[in-house]
C-alpha cells in the first residue's frame, strides 16, 4: 500500500486525489472528506516540497519567540516545522483524522493539537501573537468569519500569516487536478487570483506587509498581514 501511495504522489497528485474519490463513499459531513484524505495528505503535499519548504523558512523567520496558532493545520506539517522557534505552538483543526495523522512522529514539547473550527474557536480574545492559517480559506464557506475569529484571537499588534492557493481553473494539469479533486468532495469556495486575494485581505481589515507567489502545482502566494483596524 505504501508502494501505491508513493506512485501516486509521483504522478503529481492526481491519483491520490482518485484515491479519495474511490474511498469517499457519501460524506455525512464536511470533516468526513479531509478524514478521507488524511492517510495520504503528506504525499499529496509533497509534490510541492520546494514550494513549502520555502513557507516553512518565511514563517519561521516571522514566529521566533511568540506563542502561535495554526488554523486548519491538516497533518501538523507547518506546526512541526516551526514549532522550535517558537514559545508555543497551538495547532488546531477540525478533521480528527488529520490531527490523529498529525500527533504521529516527533511532536516538539511545546506543539499541542487541537479539534477546533476554524470559524468558531475556544480561545479567549487577544491570546496570540501570530495566527498561521494555510491554504484554508479557498475551501472555508466564510473565510470572513476565519480572518474575524483570527483577529479576535490575536492580540494588539499581532501577525496574521495566510499563505494560499490561487485560481485552480487555469486549464491544463492544474484544472484536471482541480476536478478530481471536487469529485473527491473538496469543495473550492471562492477562488482568486494574486491581485484578488490581496483586495480579499484589504478588504476585512488587513494590511498586507509582505507577499510572494511561490511556484506550486497551484500557484501559492505567501502574505503576512497586520490587523488595520487596530491602528
Amino acid at each position: 500500500m505504501k508502494k501505491l501511495f508513493k506512485a501516486l504522489a509521483a504522478a503529481g497528485g492526481v491519483g491520490i486525489a482518485a484515491y479519495a474519490v474511490s474511498q469517499r463513499g457519501k460524506p455525512k459531513k464536511k470533516s468526513d472528506v479531509w478524514n478521507t484524505f488524511a492517510p495520504v495528505y503528506d504525499l499529496f503535499i509533497s509534490k510541492d516540497r520546494k514550494a513549502y519548504e520555502e513557507m516553512y523558512r518565511r514563517i519561521r523567520a516571522a514566529v521566533g519567540g511568540k506563542r502561535v496558532l495554526e488554523l486548519c493545520t491538516g497533518t501538523g506539517l507547518i506546526a512541526k516545522h516551526i514549532a522550535d522557534v517558537t514559545a508555543e505552538t497551538v495547532a488546531t483543526d477540525f478533521a480528527e483524522k488529520m490531527l490523529a495523522e498529525a500527533r504521529k512522529g516527533n511532536v516538539p514539547a511545546n506543539l499541542t493539537f487541537r479539534q477546533a473550527d476554524a470559524t468558531a474557536l475556544p480561545f479567549v480574545d487577544d491570546s496570540f501573537d501570530v495566527v498561521i492559517i494555510s491554504n484554508a480559506l479557498h475551501i472555508i464557506p466564510q473565510p470572513e468569519r476565519a480572518l474575524a475569529e483570527a483577529r479576535r484571537v490575536l492580540k494588539p499588534g499581532g501577525l496574521l500569516i495566510a499563505p494560499n492557493f490561487l485560481d485552480h481553473r487555469s486549464g491544463g494539469v492544474k484544472s484536471a487536478l482541480a476536478k478530481l479533486l471536487t469529485a473527491a468532495g473538496v469543495v473550492f469556495e471562492v477562488t482568486w487570483n494574486e491581485a484578488g486575494y490581496l483586495a480579499f485581505l484589504e478588504k476585512n481589515g488587513w494590511r498586507v506587509r509582505e507577499s510572494a507567489v511561490l511556484k506550486a502545482s497551484f500557484p501559492l502566494m505567501y502574505t503576512e498581514c497586520e490587523d488595520a483596524k487596530r491602528d
